[in-house]
Order: C-alpha cells, then sequence, then structure tokens
C-alpha cells in the first residue's frame, strides 16, 4: 500500500511555482549549482531578490551555474560563495564570512545533500553522508541563526529556514541498541556500525534525522520569535543523488527514474512553496513537513513517544559534536533557543 501511495503521488499533476516579491530580500541556497537546487534559484532569481546566494562546493561548477542562470532569466545579482559540507573548517570559514559580511538572511534552503551506498570516510573522521546531511547541514542553519533574526527585527520579516528531507524518511527507525545508549551521532557514523546492510538505508536514516533536527530545532525557537523552520519533500526527482548507485540498485533507479520521477524543475517547486508561501500566515508552516504545496504527516515512528525521545537525544547529541566542531554554536544555542 506504500508503494501504490508512492506511484499515485508522483502520477499526479503538480502545481505551478508559487510567486512572491523578494525585493530587498537575501536567499542562500545550499547546493545551488545542479539539479533541484538550480531549479529553485531560477524560481527565486524571478522574484527579484536583493541577493541570490549559491553555495556550491566546485568553484568551476558554481561559476557555470551563475552563467547559466544569467542566461537563462536575465537575473545579475547572484552571488558564488564556496563551502564544502565535508569539511568542518570550509563549513565554518563560510559561516564566518556570512557573519562578517553583515547582510540580511531572509531565506535559507538547505539543499546540498549525497547518498552513498558503502563507507566512506571525510576528512573529519565521521561517514560522509552523515557529515553532510545531518551534521552540517545543522551547523549552517545554527551559525547563521542569529542573521536571520536579526533580519527579522530590523526588516519586520519573518526568516525561513527550509530543511529538505524525503518520503523515504519513513522507510527507517533508529533501533533501540541505539538511541538507548550515548554518542548516538558517533554508533550511526562509525565504521564498525556501518556494514553494507546498514549503508544500504543509510540516505533515507540521513533524511529521518533532517526530520528529527527540524521538529526538535523548531520546538526550541520560542513562540515570539519571527522565524520558521521547516521541512520539504521534493517527491521522486532525476537529480545526482543516485549517481554512485552500483549494480541492481542502479538498474533499479534507471527504471523508476523512467517511469515515476518529476524532473529537477518540478521537484523545486516544492521547495520554493516552503521558502515563500502562506505570506499571510506563515506560522502555519512552523516544524511542519510539507509535501505537494500543503502540509503532510511525518511518519509513524517519528510521532510516536519514542520517536519523541530520539528526538530529544539526537538533539543533545548533536548539540556536544557541533560544540567541538565550532563552539560558537553552544552560545547560540544559549541566546536564542530556549
Amino acid at each position: 500500500m506504500a508503494f501504490l501511495n508512492f506511484v499515485a503521488r508522483q502520477l499526479q499533476s503538480q502545481a505551478p511555482a508559487v510567486k512572491v516579491d523578494l525585493t530587498g530580500k537575501t536567499v542562500l541556497v545550499l547546493g545551488a549549482n545542479t539539479g533541484l537546487g538550480f531549479e529553485a534559484v531560477k524560481h527565486f532569481a524571478s522574484m527579484n531578490p536583493g541577493r541570490l546566494i549559491l553555495a556550491c562546493r566546485s568553484q568551476s561548477r558554481g561559476k557555470a551555474a551563475l552563467q547559466k542562470l544569467k542566461a537563462e532569466t536575465n537575473y545579475t545579482k547572484a552571488e558564488l560563495w564556496l563551502v564544502d559540507l565535508a569539511n568542518f573548517k570550509s563549513v565554518t570559514k563560510f559561516a564566518d564570512k556570512f557573519e562578517q559580511d553583515g547582510g540580511r538572511l531572509d531565506i535559507l534552503v538547505a539543499n546540498a545533500a549525497v547518498a552513498i551506498g558503502e563507507y566512506e570516510a571525510t576528512k573529519d573522521g565521521w561517514e560522509i553522508s552523515l557529515q553532510v546531511n545531518c551534521i552540517s547541514t545543522p551547523l549552517v542553519a545554527l551559525r547563521l541563526l542569529p542573521t536571520m533574526i536579526k533580519t527579522a527585527h530590523q526588516h519586520s520579516t519573518v526568516p525561513r529556514v527550509v530543511v529538505v528531507s524525503s518520503s523515504v524518511h519513513a522507510q527507517v527507525e533508529i533501533e533501540k541498541g541505539v538511541y538507548e545508549k550515548p554518542h548516538m551521532f558517533k554508533t550511526l557514523g562509525s565504521s564498525e556500525y556501518c556494514t553494507k546492510k546498514v549503508m544500504e538505508s543509510r540516505y533515507p536514516l540521513t533524511k529521518l534525522l533532517n526530520v528529527f533536527f527540524v521538529r526538535a530545532l523548531n520546538a526550541r525557537v520560542p513562540a515570539s520569535m519571527q522565524l520558521i523552520v521547516n521541512n520539504v519533500d521534493p517527491g521522486f526527482c532525476r537529480s545526482e543523488l543516485s549517481r554512485r548507485a552500483t549494480g541492481m540498485q542502479a538498474v533499479m533507479f534507471t527504471l523508476m527514474k523512467a517511469a515515476l520521477a518529476f524532473s529537477p524543475e518540478v521537484g523545486s517547486r516544492r521547495l520554493v512553496w516552503a521558502a515563500v508561501a502562506q505570506q499571510d500566515q506563515p506560522d502555519t508552516l512552523r516544524g511542519q513537513y510539507i509535501t505537494a504545496a500543503k502540509v503532510d504527516l511525518v511518519s509513524d515512528f517519528v510521532q510516536s513517544p519514542q520517536g519523541i525521545k530520539v528526538q530529544d537525544a539526537l538533539w543533545d547529541d548533536l548539540l556536544v559534536v557541533l560544540s567541538k566542531v565550532d563552539p560558537k554554536v553552544t552560545a547560540i544555542v544559549d541566546t536564542y533557543l530556549s
């Protein structure tokens, strides 16, 4: 039934991209040079933002994206900022630069992610998809939080943090043997834990952790704070995420893409909706999980009493990890989050 529901959703016609006036506002998109990120940037460019920042890992691919964006939209105020989410020093350098830049930040779309089917460690010693999708992404969001809150106060606006997740988060749970022990992230990222079988479901797990992060962060954002944090599921889209799939998995991805996948442009409409829709009642999107231009339900596991315990434990453990990566995170959490 779950698969049939997935097929039905993929075959439904999708609403056109919502459009608002972003004059004077700053939009930042992580993973902006290709796929969903680039298509979302094109939509944002059509809304005349004051600044549109493409955060990319590659200088050459980022420059190519800027040129393509200008050619296809005539938007000339886009900027390329480099950040490698698989390198904590790169992330902190990126955040420091934004902090020193002194500008406003109205929309952050955390779109960058990797899908890896086998264990691979970064230079920082973490399994790469866990670091990119679930540690560095929250690090960027938390480091830029003061800038977004300052933007809200100075410009009487409601900034938004949009974290891209996926419906595949419902395919996995976190075992009792993991969440009842300390140092969950260390366990989930260890080479001993990351067996071949575990890595087959690593991407869904990272999307589950994205859901938990948004819900935990939203629970700690004071009701009086003008800040919206949400998750968005772009649907099953043709993208580069599966480029490292091999064997039967690669065959299945190819067949499913041909039969069911949205184009990146169609999927990007959902990212844009989460970032700019409901301007007259933005609070309806606080902490929500968004699919096809509407609020949807998260998995039963996330909503269960067990899931709520896991959510709080993951938050506490994430802060321990991030405090070692970047001590500024601790001060930000203590200052702004209840």
